[in-house]
């Protein structure tokens, strides 16, 4: 048995490169599920924007519930995270994008069945996996300059910590005044899921600093347990529910011992697409704007997230390029097709596989741990529903630390790369997206170098994707001025 096992195991070392990333089975599996628990919360967010937006547009859905869809959100993040694994060996997960399925939602279902929503977020897909086949998505990130690269990578740490800190209600939204936003409420810490949020960011800290094996992971199960004990005796209840809204409640997940373990999945969603129908019903200019924003947004947000990925896990080359470039990608682009044919809208890959890779992920075997889990999920739902959101963030604030650190590899006495750098940096987190963030680099960049008459060392590409992004940022005002 014990001669079975270590055959396995170098099979898996083999395969997966394992040692020869300088990572061992272990840290892949506790990467894998650390990577899990920080970004599932989508199975359950996933289906409450969707519906926001079918209570809005009407019965967008076709009969699909919140059980459908959350059960047909994790079936397809399983099965393309576990793809990336195999095809690509990369530490990268995919799930149904947050924004993306916001635009999907309110701006396309709006003019347009559901159905044919998801056929457009299909096409989309279909066309990105062409420009990889093609080799125009991968040429186009050649032509990037390697400081660039790193400035993304800085940017989506700063992006995801504060996504970490927003999500536990750490930092709040004032909604109203001159300051956009403040500490908590009324600029003080108030509530126990605050306070769950403060006890596991400090112990997922001191693990770290203590170079504790399984620091995040270890955090995020002992907090979990600290939260179902205080909503036990405290009974505190979700920020948002049946008697209104709570500020001092729970943000997504209520913790509390699952009345079950197991539910049997809801698959009616799948399928559910048009590919043509939306052509006739919103008419072929509203159509090809639409197509264009999720091809912008899909195209950039994958390029600066397997940067930060690889950059965080040591993979980059001299140049700032991962491994197995077009495999990512293309995985990427199938991914986008699988969401709108399982009509949850359009997968991505997730920054939050950082965390993973801050757990010792290197390899796709912590991929397929991640997929193999989130498969899982659409069996034991209630147990997932246990984590609340405050235990789980505190992950994403240490691994934006953690890719803060790349900042030193930008030269910031050189205007013609410091000043793109900045404005990719700051504009992530503070327009909450990753495509505005690079776009603003980019179009600064060729701007620079035209008023520096260095244009022609621009490489060729980037004059194109500059071109891209001054059509992405006037998309509101020309889909007015078109209507």
């Amino acid at each position: 048995m014990t001669k079975a096992l270590s055959t396995q195991s170098r099979g898996l070392d083999r395969f997966f490169k394992i040692s020869a990333r300088g990572s061992t089975v272990g840290r892949e599996v506790r990467g894998g599920i650390v990577t899990f628990l920080t970004m599932a919360y989508i199975i359950v967010l996933n289906p409450i924007i969707l519906l926001a937006g079918a209570d809005m547009n009407g019965d967008q859905l076709a009969g699909g519930d919140f059980a459908a869809i959350s059960a047909a959100t994790a079936l397809v993040a399983g099965v393309v995270t576990i793809l990336m694994g195999l095809v690509a060996n990369f530490p990268l997960a995919l799930a149904t994008g947050l924004g993306l399925n916001a635009f999907v939602t309110f701006s396309i279902a709006s003019e347009m069945t559901w159905a044919d929503a998801m056929g457009l977020v299909v096409i989309e897909g279909l066309i990105i996996l062409v420009l990889v086949l093609t080799g125009f998505r991968e040429a186009v990130f050649h032509a990037v300059p390697a400081q660039l690269k790193v400035a993304i990578s800085v940017g989506i740490g700063l992006f995801i910590a504060l996504i970490g800190l927003v999500d536990a209600g750490f930092v709040r939204r004032t909604g109203a005044g001159p300051v956009p936003v403040e500490l908590g409420i009324g600029g003080q810490l108030a509530g126990w899921p605050v306070l769950v949020f403060a006890v596991g960011l400090t112990l997922v800290i001191g693990l770290y600093v203590a170079r504790v094996r399984g620091a995040i992971l270890i955090s995020i199960v002992v907090t979990t347990v600290l939260a179902i004990i205080i909503e036990t005796i405290a009974d505190i209840g979700p920020s948002v529910g049946p008697d209104g809204v709570n500020p001092k409640g729970w943000n997504l997940n209520v913790p509390a011992i699952p009345d079950s373990i197991v539910d049997v999945p809801d698959f009616q969603l799948l399928g559910n697409f048009s590919l043509l129908g939306s052509w006739e019903n919103a008419g072929v200019v509203t159509v090809c704007l639409f197509i264009f924003t999720l091809l912008l947004a899909d195209f950039f947000d994958t390029m600066g997230t397997m940067t930060a990925i690889g950059a965080e896990a040591g993979l980059l080359d001299d140049e700032g390029n991962p491994p197995n470039i077009r495999r990512i990608l293309v995985v990427d682009s199938v991914a986008a097709v699988a969401g709108g044919a399982a009509s949850v809208s359009s997968n991505t890959s997730y920054i939050e596989s950082a965390s993973g890779v801050g757990e010792g992920a290197r390899t796709g075997l912590a991929s397929v741990v991640t997929g193999l889990l989130f498969l899982l999920a659409t069996l034991f739902a209630p147990v997932v529903k246990v984590i609340p959101n405050e235990a789980a963030v505190p992950a994403l604030v240490l691994v934006g630390f953690l890719m803060m650190q790349q900042v030193k590899g930008i030269d910031w006495d050189d205007l013609e790369i410091a000043i793109p750098a900045f404005l990719t940096i700051v504009l992530m987190p503070f327009t909450y997206s990753i495509s505005v963030g690079i776009g603003a680099g980019f179009l600064a960049y060729v701007l620079i170098k035209v008023v520096r008459r260095k244009a022609s060392a621009v490489h060729p590409l980037m004059w194109v994707v500059a071109a891209l992004f001054v059509v992405y940022f006037a998309i509101s005002p020309l889909s007015s001025w078109l209507n």
